[in-house]
């Protein structure tokens, strides 16, 4: 009877560390994912000022070109 207390008492624990293990992997994974969200939403926020320069810059040079065009009809 003690021999079966004693390995169940070993089963509880081995299973407890390894289940603490795959909690601790989980949270490392989870904050790397989130660490990579945080990026990719920083990147995304870069691309989006870029092509919002680009947009301005094409507004502009139509304008400029509008303006030029109706210099010359005059």
């Amino acid at each position: 009877m003690l021999r079966s207390v004693t390995l169940l008492a070993s089963t509880l624990v081995i299973g407890t560390v390894l289940t603490g293990c795959g909690l601790a992997e989980t949270g490392v994974a989870g904050a790397a994912g989130g660490a990579t969200q945080v990026e990719q939403a920083r990147e995304a926020k870069q691309t989006e000022a870029r092509a919002q320069k680009q947009v301005d810059a094409a507004i502009q040079l139509d304008a400029d070109h509008r303006r030029a065009a109706e210099a010359e009809s005059q």
